[in-house]
């Protein structure tokens, strides 16, 4: 039986290989865990344009339902300009890259305390 631990770094391992295959920029994952009862890690990613995030929105949605996670809560998939993910023990959030600049949610979630690790 796969612990809460093994169960949300699979769920991370899931989510960074989807979007690096989507190609997805910039991407970022947060270890949260302990710091937020929302999940364990927030991946936060750059899309190029509104098409380009919502391709990897869908493709990581069925990525995750092939790889046997549950349903995942989506919102902002309309617009394409800022499209948050909550899959449980993971949150992604996929951003056109004006967007995220503006938001900074990387900065606001930066603390000494919270690992965060760039791919690439």
């Amino acid at each position: 039986m796969e612990s809460g631990v093994d169960a949300a770094r699979r769920a991370l391992g899931t989510v960074l290989a989807s979007v690096e295959d989507s190609k997805a920029e910039d991407i970022v994952y947060l270890n949260i865990a302990g710091k937020s009862a929302l999940a364990d890690y927030m991946v936060v990613v750059s899309g190029r344009s509104n098409r380009h995030v919502s391709a990897i929105c869908e493709h990581l949605m069925s990525d995750m339902k092939d790889e046997g996670f549950g349903p995942s809560r989506i919102e902002g998939l309309e617009n394409g300009d800022w499209v948050v993910i909550d899959a449980g023990d993971v949150i992604i959030h996929v951003f056109r890259p004006e967007v995220r600049a503006f938001y900074n949610i990387e900065k606001m979630w930066a603390a000494p305390d919270i690992e965060e690790e760039t791919l690439h």
